[in-house]
């Protein structure tokens, strides 16, 4: 049994409306000249890079502009950007500009400044030697949390796998958020981010106690531990509260920062506390479908929160009470078995498939699905109920 807990997050965070504007004072203490801007094509389709840009401009900053991250970046992607960088100019300082795949793209090339090699190198946990060169994570969608975690993930195209570095080094040096550049995000993008931070957020909450996580050394998800816990269980009040109004009114600037502050808090507790068995499930489905990364995890989010229920009553009703369901009348068991059915809800009410026949997954699927999770030990471990080949299968069958 473990008798002690750590809490890792990033150094400094700077969030509000028009905190954009700040970016020339964060690289003046970072002593930063030259600047390297990761960003994605429709960041820049919609005049977010150039607002930045211009920014940066006005100050005298030099900067290079690599605008072509894609989700889920290939390994590929990340060494032409890295050699990008190298040609153009010797960087101070590394700006990711958009969702959680342009700021995973953007650690991984910091990670390459500071000590070369090949992202191969640095897969799974503990693998980076030190800081990376400094970087400054701006969100511009509320959903991976990135701007705050020790993750970066990368598709590996020759296997069909996504592939995670892990360590936390890998942390932005600033992670800036501005409620105003998500204003534009449309509904579809705004609800499978959002209900991804949701996922990060419950799963975070209903994890393991640390005490007995069963495993070996130092650990980067650590199961549930206090400080986790409080950050989560605000960024599900958040997103509960804000999600519907962000999706249906984007430009409900109050719903888009509370969105904003509910995935970062989300990102600070999952980064420590880590994910569970719909992550888990979610690798192997990923594989098998289309279907956007928080879109998988969301919809299996109600049916494993009913799986883990018998084994975390007391905490699923407080999902519920967060959700705003009036515990009058109510026994806790009747409140913790309501929790998944208001995620259920919340799903249906934003658009997004709560079935997995919905988004192509068949009933031959479902073993390999199963036994696939099973092998992802990192988040099956954290899992509050232990689970086995056939009890995933049987939850599997109800989400189908």
């Amino acid at each position: 049994m473990r008798s002690s807990w750590e809490f890792f997050s990033t150094e400094r965070i700077v969030f509000g409306n028009g905190s954009i504007r700040e970016l020339d004072k964060i690289l003046q203490r970072l002593k930063a000249k030259n600047v390297f801007l990761i960003t994605d094509p429709g960041i820049k389709g919609a005049g977010i890079a150039d607002k930045v840009i211009q920014l940066l401009e006005q100050a005298d900053y030099k900067v290079v502009v690599y605008d072509q991250a894609i989700p889920e970046p290939p390994i590929q992607t990340a060494i032409d950007c890295y050699e990008f960088a190298k040609a153009h100019m010797d960087t101070d300082a590394i700006i990711g500009l958009g969702g959680g795949s342009s700021i995973d793209l953007a650690k991984v090339v910091a990670l390459l400044m500071a000590h070369g090699g090949h992202p191969r190198d640095y897969f799974g946990e503990h693998r980076v030697p030190g800081p990376i060169a400094p970087l400054i994570a701006i969100p511009t969608t509320a959903g991976t949390g990135s701007e705050v975690t020790s993750v970066a993930v990368l598709a590996d195209l020759e296997n069909n796998l996504k592939i995670g570095i892990s360590d936390n080094f890998l942390r932005p040096a600033v992670a800036l958020l501005d409620p105003e550049l998500t204003v534009g995000l449309p509904p579809y993008v705004t609800a499978c981010s959002g209900i991804d931070a949701l996922s990060h957020a419950v799963e975070a909450y209903t994890a393991k106690d640390y005490r007995y996580i069963q495993a070996e050394g130092e650990l980067l998800f650590k199961g549930s531990l206090p400080l986790a816990d409080a950050l989560a269980f605000k960024a599900i009040e958040l997103i509960s509260q804000n999600l519907v109004l962000a999706v249906q009114q984007g430009s409900n600037l109050e719903a888009r920062g509370n969105m904003l502050l509910g995935s970062l808090l989300a990102g600070m507790a999952f980064s420590n506390a880590g994910t569970a068995a719909a992550h888990a499930m979610a690798y192997p489905i990923g594989g098998l479908v289309k279907s956007p990364h928080g879109e998988v995890t969301g919809l299996l989010l109600p049916y494993v929160m009913e799986y883990n229920t018998a084994v975390e009553q007391e905490k699923m009703a407080k999902i519920a009470l967060a959700f705003g369901v009036n515990p009058a009348g109510k026994t806790e068991q009747e409140l913790a078995s309501q929790a998944w059915q208001e995620v259920y809800k919340l799903l249906e009410m934003i658009g997004l498939p709560t079935k997995l026949s919905q988004i192509g997954i068949k009933e031959e699927d479902l073993p390999e699905i199963a036994s696939k999770s099973l092998e992802i030990n990192r988040l099956i471990r954290n899992n509050p109920r232990v689970p086995n080949q056939k009890s995933l299968e049987e939850l599997l069958r109800k989400a189908l």
